[in-house]
């Protein structure tokens, strides 16, 4: 099979979102003039090691923000925003925040998560979260497209959950990371492997 998407697929569900994947979520939380926010986002990664930097991207808007979603809104105001990563035990939280809510509900409030105030940015974190990714905006980028934004920041502190550090290293399989997959799926790290690259 062989589509342009210009043309539209033809198949029942849109298969691009299943192409790409896994996707790790970011679950994003931000404070505007509004409030507190708490969103994830799978459109999610790590771009640089020196200095550590993010992105994720944000797709729509709402009508009750003044740009993109309610985190897009609230980071242009503040130019913080703080990633938690999301272990299996807190996927039904996660899910709950990914409604569509007024712009000063608290999803922390809203889904039962626990939080605390970051150290380098002034922002909640997921307080029992495996790890949080303080960050200070770099750049938004508006994408073609109608709103299509894509947030990078520089990490500016790193928060780790002292159970999830084994031996030296930061241990995946101690908390099962979720990861995004398409439609309406998702998957759970429980296993890995490694390689090594070839020689030169």
């Amino acid at each position: 099979m062989f589509y342009q998407p210009s043309d539209g697929h033809g198949l029942a569900h849109n298969p691009f979102n299943a192409i790409v994947t896994p996707r790790p979520i970011g679950w994003v939380s931000s404070r505007g003039k509004s409030g507190d926010n708490l969103a994830p986002y799978s459109f999610f990664n790590a771009v640089a090691y020196q200095p550590p930097q993010v992105m994720f991207a944000s797709t729509g808007s709402r009508s009750d923000s003044s740009f993109g979603k309610d985190s897009t809104t609230n980071i242009q105001q503040t130019g913080v925003f703080c990633v938690n990563v999301v272990e299996q035990a807190m996927l039904d939280q996660m899910n709950q925040t990914s409604g569509t809510y007024e712009s000063q509900t608290n999803e922390f409030e809203l889904a039962a998560v626990k939080s605390c105030e970051c150290q380098t940015i002034p922002c909640l974190r997921v307080a029992d979260a495996p790890a949080n990714l303080e960050c200070r905006v770099t750049e938004i980028v508006e994408l073609k497209g109608e709103s299509n934004l894509v947030v990078f920041g520089e990490v500016t502190g790193v928060h780790l959950r002292d159970d999830c550090i084994k031996d030296g290293f930061f241990d995946i399989l101690h908390f099962s990371p979720v990861g995004r997959l398409g439609y309406f799926d998702y998957c759970v790290v429980d296993d890995s492997f490694s390689m090594m690259r070839p020689a030169k």
